[in-house]
């Protein structure tokens, strides 16, 4: 059976194609590096994604933070990992680089803030 995937691991965006008979890789073409061949034997056994979202910030100047994956999960496991990031709920400020998930759903991916948010302040005071 002949798979076609999209490498996505670097800006050449190759058009993979691989013969894969019992789930074994025959044959691999259309790579430019080795690495898309890396990318599409993964894809093919073990697909994994990051995922970029946000938390609710309590008393900050903003109402969110944004966060994201420090490494990619499984993808049959981005719903779950989704259900879990959005009960969090942080009390103002939180620093980009602040762990509020470590090792989400028992994986060795944490869930790290990128952008800081300071406490809310009244306009106008010091």
């Amino acid at each position: 059976m002949l798979k076609e995937i999209t490498c996505i691991i670097c800006p050449n965006g190759c058009e993979i194609e691989a013969e894969v008979e019992d789930g074994k890789v025959l044959s691999i073409k259309g790579n430019l590096c080795k690495k898309g061949g890396d990318y599409l034997i993964q894809e093919l056994n073990d697909p994994r994604r990051t995922i970029a979202s946000s938390i609710l910030i309590e008393g900050g100047e903003l109402p969110l933070a944004s966060v994201r994956l420090t490494k990619p999960i499984p993808k049959k496991e981005i719903m779950k990992a989704m259900e879990e990031i959005r009960k969090i709920r942080k009390a103002a400020p939180v620093m980009a680089g602040d762990v509020v998930i470590k090792g989400i759903l028992g994986t060795d991916s944490d869930v790290v803030v990128t952008k800081t948010v300071g406490v809310k302040t009244e306009a106008g005071k010091k």
